[in-house]
């Protein structure tokens, strides 16, 4: 069998309910085959949408040629065309229209493959696009992590009542300086960051709760952060009526996953005296994935 190279990067879109704009980001990734979209997930309540997007990659990669880099700057070209962050509203955190692209190795390619390619988009982001950018994880030079970056952009603090985040950023001059595009910021397009990781699950636990301090209490309990899980983030965020989520972000899903996580929410809500539903996956593990675009592409 040859050796499949594939690279993955998910492609996080501040939008839930403009279908027009969301078959247009679709249209641009189909432009540049063998790169594919494996997996949508989809979010009205929070105002966002998450693709999965993997391609073949060359045994000698050439970044500023790669169909991966090509179809994720097609969709960030489209996203930017047809929202506007001024008129978004959701309640899950975003500093852009495009939130975050995170890549990821798949199968026998290296990090450091995938962290070129990383590196040239997010430059083409900022240079063509005008749109500053950052990089974090192994696409960064220092190695930043995405919540430090995060953090000191204000990312956490809703901007709105009722725990939402409305209308474009709130500031005209970055506190931070971008690794690509200018220090200005259109209020229409926010930010862009870029980086590189080992897998990251996501893994979503609601709460049919309202009250949003105990289930705060719960988020950061669950955390690493707060002495509860090693490896997990986790963030609690309003789900529609009377419904709060705990979502998570798994840092070694293989070996913290959903399941501890569950049980783990569970505990701390009978602790809370609030009732825990069934949490979920928003994507598939790696493998699946893999399997997923082999399968789509015929290979």
């Amino acid at each position: 069998m040859l050796r499949q190279l594939l690279g993955c990067c998910k492609v996080y879109i501040s939008e839930g309910r403009n279908k027009m704009a969301l078959e247009a980001i679709e249209r641009a990734a189909k432009l540049f085959p063998p790169a594919a979209i494996v997996n949508k997930f989809e979010d009205v309540s929070y105002g966002r949408v998450g693709y999965t997007v993997v391609s073949r990659l060359a045994h000698e990669p050439d970044p500023d040629s790669s169909s991966l880099k090509n179809a994720a700057f097609a969709m960030v070209k489209a996203a930017l065309d047809t929202i506007d962050l001024e008129l978004h509203s959701g309640s899950h955190p975003r500093l852009g229209v495009v939130d975050h692209i995170c890549f990821h190795p798949l199968g026998q390619t290296s990090m450091e493959e995938v962290a070129a390619i990383a590196k040239s988009l997010a430059i083409d982001i900022g240079s063509v696009l005008q749109v500053p950018t950052y990089l974090y994880g192994a696409a960064d030079e220092g190695h930043r992590t995405l919540d430090f970056i995060r953090r000191e952009l204000g990312y956490f603090k809703p901007n709105a009542g009722g725990h939402q985040w409305e209308g474009g950023l709130e500031v005209e001059t970055l506190p931070v300086k971008p690794d690509a595009g200018t220090s200005q910021v259109e209020k229409s397009k926010g930010v862009v960051m870029v980086g590189v990781c080992g897998w990251v699950g996501n893994y979503n636990v609601p709460v049919l709760s309202g009250d949003m301090r105990a289930v705060r209490r719960m988020a950061r309990r669950v955390s690493e952060r707060g002495g509860g899980l090693a490896r997990v983030q986790a963030m609690a965020l309003v789900h529609g009526e009377g419904v709060t989520e705990v979502a998570c972000n798994l840092l070694e899903p293989s070996e913290v996953g959903g399941d501890k996580v569950q049980q783990e929410m569970e505990r701390l809500g009978r602790e809370e005296g609030l009732r825990v539903g069934k949490g979920y996956y928003t994507d598939h593990t790696p493998q699946q994935i893999a399997e997923n675009y082999i399968k789509l592409m015929g290979l």
